[in-house]
């Protein structure tokens, strides 16, 4: 039995991405995409929370970001995929882009289609940026499939793969 399963580890429950406007991210994910809200919270302040016991403030004890104010809305996009999207009021000195893939914390979330270039044509008219595409694999170790980046109206990562 592997570590991973023995840590009681079950399932993935959601991935997260920070968006500069909450709104903005929730009509995209949910009228582009087809999620459906979930729920919302905040924002949180940690300015205006008490102190954690340790001296900490909620958000640097909960998130590791000291003095952040940020809100939160998380999103059902498929049967298996939730998506958790924050936004950041403060700290004022948080970066404006997203990570390159090269840089170390990037990710990207990866959607299964039926059928890849009707899918890019429709997320690029819905504000997504295409990639160079596809990316065609036949006689690799991975299933046979053509993939393709986008960038989300936001600057965030997206694949699409079809596979073949």
């Amino acid at each position: 039995m592997n570590s991973i399963v023995k840590s009681g580890i079950k399932r993935v429950d959601h991935v997260s991405l920070t968006v500069p406007d909450m709104e903005a991210a929730i009509t995209f994910y949910t009228e582009a995409l087809g999620g459906k809200l979930q729920y919302r919270m905040g924002p949180f302040d940690a300015g205006e929370l008490p102190l954690m016991e340790d001296g900490r403030d909620w958000t640097e004890a909960h998130v590791n970001v000291k003095g952040a104010r940020l809100e939160l809305a998380m999103l059902k996009l498929t049967d298996n995929l939730n998506m958790e999207l924050f936004q950041y009021h403060k700290p004022g000195d948080a970066a404006k882009t997203p990570p390159r893939n090269c840089d170390i914390g990037s990710r990207h979330v990866c959607f299964e289609v039926d059928d890849i270039k009707s899918a890019i044509s429709y997320l690029e008219q819905h504000g997504c940026k295409a990639m160079i595409g596809p990316i065609t694999m036949k006689d690799a170790p991975c299933p046979p499939s053509h993939s393709w980046y986008v960038l989300d109206p936001f600057g965030n990562q997206l694949e699409l793969v079809e596979y073949l």
